[in-house]
């Protein structure tokens, strides 16, 4: 149990834990001297998610078309390419 934690971290909890509270200071200070807060920043993140989602899918409509436009191209792509790997597997 305890390598699994290990690994995922990416090293001892303890020295994790370290890094991380002295990154976490090192971006305090610096968002501090930018007079940024954290509420700014969580409002910086979400006008920046809702902008993404309307750029990228404004309606339902533009979200099929871009589906449709990348699967006419998306799956010929992959038929074609497992047509040939079945053809090889065969010699």
């Amino acid at each position: 149990m305890s390598d699994r934690i290990t690994g995922f971290l990416g090293g001892s909890p303890i020295a994790v834990a370290v890094r991380l509270i002295v990154l976490s200071v090192v971006v305090g200070l610096i968002l501090s001297w930018l007079s940024w807060n954290p509420h700014d920043v969580v409002r910086w993140a979400v006008h920046f998610f809702d902008w993404l989602w309307v750029s990228l899918f404004g309606s339902v409509q533009r979200a099929g078309y871009y589906f449709l436009l990348g699967a006419a191209i998306v799956v010929p792509v992959f038929l074609i390419s497992r047509i040939l790997k079945m053809g090889r597997s065969r010699y």
